[in-house]
Order: C-alpha cells, then sequence, then structure tokens
C-alpha cells in the first residue's frame, strides 16, 4: 500500500551555486535541527534545477550546466532513505531552467521555465517510480520561470515568477495532478516575486523569498484546496531569493539561497506549516549555495 500524504522523513537539497555550480546533494531529518550531512553527488554540477519527489524517490531536473555551458533537459533521481550519487532518470522535452515541481507522489509535473529565450508555459509529466522521458501535460495561464509549487495529493498550485515581460508575477495557477490539462488561475501572491521558494502540507501551501529588485523575507500562504489571493505568514530568518524549501507536511524547511549579489547562504530556517509565524533557524547546509533542487520523502 502506498503512504499517504505527507510523507518525507528526510529532506535532501541538491545542486545549486555560490559563484560556481556544484553537484553537491545534502540531507536533514526533518523532525529534528542540526546541520546537514552529506547525500552524494549529482550526476553533473548544475544550478537552477527543479525539484520534487513520490515516497521514497527524489528528483531534480533541468538547469543550468549538466553536460555543456548552457542547460539541460536531463532528469536525476535519488532514492531519498539511502545515500549516494544520483541516476539517469530520462529528459525533459527540451532544456530549460528555472521549472517548478508538483507531485501527487505517484506523478510528478515540471512546470514553466526558460528556454533559451523564451520562457514556456508548457507543463509535462512523469511516472515517478519508473524512469523514462516526460509526456505533455498542458499549459499554465502564463509562461514563467524561476516559479515554485506547492500541492497536496489532488492539487498542485504554481506560484510567482517571472514572465516573459513582467520581471516579477504575482500569478498562482492550478492543475489537479492525476490529470492532464490547462491550469486555471488561483488568485495572487501579496507580492510579486521571481525565484520563490515553496513548501506544504496536505492543506497549507506557503511560499517564501524571492526578488522583486529588493531580496524579500515575505512568506505567503494559501489553502491549497480553495482559490483566492495568498495571505500573510510571517518573515524568513533572512531576506532571500533561491530559497528553496521541503518538508515533511507538519514541519516545511527553506534551504540556501542568495543574500547578497551572487553569494550563497548555507542557512536553513524551519516553520510549522499550519501554524502562521516567522522562520526558526535550523542549521546550516555543508555547502552554501542557492537555486538548489529540494525533495523530501522516507
Amino acid at each position: 500500500m502506498e503512504p499517504t500524504y505527507p510523507w518525507g522523513g528526510r529532506s535532501v537539497w541538491a545542486g545549486g551555486s555560490d559563484q560556481v555550480m556544484v553537484n553537491t546533494m545534502d540531507y536533514v531529518a526533518v523532525a529534528t535541527t542540526g546541520n546537514a550531512t552529506d547525500f552524494g553527488d549529482l550526476r553533473h554540477s548544475k544550478s537552477d534545477v527543479g525539484g520534487l519527489s513520490g515516497y521514497s524517490r527524489g528528483l531534480a531536473f533541468g538547469g543550468e550546466g549538466g553536460t555543456s555551458s548552457g542547460y539541460t533537459d536531463e532528469i536525476d533521481y535519488v532514492t531519498i532513505s539511502t545515500t549516494g550519487n544520483s541516476s539517469y532518470f530520462g529528459d525533459m522535452s527540451s532544456s530549460k531552467y528555472g521549472i517548478a515541481g508538483l507531485s501527487n507522489g505517484a506523478r510528478g509535473v515540471m512546470c514553466g521555465g526558460r528556454i533559451s529565450s523564451i520562457t514556456t508555459n508548457v507543463m509535462e509529466y512523469v511516472t515517478i517510480a519508473t524512469t523514462g522521458n516526460v509526456t505533455d501535460f498542458g499549459d499554465m495561464t502564463v509562461g514563467r520561470r524561476h516559479t515554485d509549487g506547492v500541492n497536496n495529493l489532488t492539487r498542485g498550485v504554481v506560484c510567482g515568477g517571472q514572465e516573459t515581460s513582467v520581471e516579477s508575477s504575482n500569478i498562482m495557477d492550478y492543475i489537479t495532478i492525476a490529470t492532464t490539462g490547462n491550469a486555471t488561475d488561483f488568485g495572487d501572491l501579496t507580492v510579486g516575486r521571481r525565484y520563490v521558494g515553496a513548501v506544504s502540507s496536505a492543506v497549507i501551501g506557503v511560499m517564501f523569498g524571492g526578488y522583486t529588485g529588493a531580496y524579500r523575507n515575505e512568506m505567503d500562504y494559501i489553502t491549497i484546496d480553495t482559490t483566492g489571493n495568498a495571505a500573510d505568514f510571517g518573515d524568513l530568518t533572512v531576506s532571500a531569493y533561491g530559497v528553496s524549501g521541503s518538508g515533511n507536511g507538519v514541519r516545511g524547511l527553506a534551504g540556501g539561497g542568495f543574500t547578497t549579489g551572487s553569494n550563497g547562504s548555507n542557512v536553513i530556517g524551519y516553520i510549522t506549516i499550519e501554524t502562521t509565524g516567522n522562520a526558526t533557524d535550523f542549521g546550516d547546509l555543508t555547502v552554501a549555495r542557492a537555486q538548489t533542487a529540494s525533495f523530501a520523502g522516507d
């Protein structure tokens, strides 16, 4: 029998950059506090990577770097309960970066991103427990990159990002993950921002950090199964963008990010997802960096 949501005893951060791109992966036990431990290496160093998970397997997809100096279409995977280097999963439909990941545990959906000079609205999906290339899912309401997503077992919501002509978007749209089709408007973030991070429970989605010409520490939240605008949740421990979130459905973690220029942070903060308030210090990543893939599982 498949486990029910939430799952995520262990959170993993993969790749990222701090002046240079890295292939580092590290992990923490979500229910504790403390510094991260080395997990293994991605097959290639890359940044601006998307991430999602299903029960026991984590996926890191796309990004800048990989096998060339440009962008990659490759998907890597790991078994979250073990440690070790990532393996090849399959390919997306094109090389791109700044992609949001959603999952209902069985299916993973990859949303938006930038392809060369084009910001795309394409969504595509994989069955997480198998390996192979993506299948088309549908289109977002507006093409965006540097977004993130929240989800429960039924619905996924893609939040914020950067449009072709709008640098910091407040748009949120949603899908039913088990079906295919185009996204529907959900509502607006409290502040439009790109390079946003996110984490969710079965009920609440929390979006944090980002950039609007300034580094942001705001956290917003929504009730995933409704529609409407986001409300204020509290503040991160630091103002940052490119922060990556994961958790166990009860506790949410926000790791890394750019805090000044292109200098990455090693800070991990945590929240109780269904209680509003400011984040609390959790510990440190093994390597300071931003724009990592992040995912959690058992």
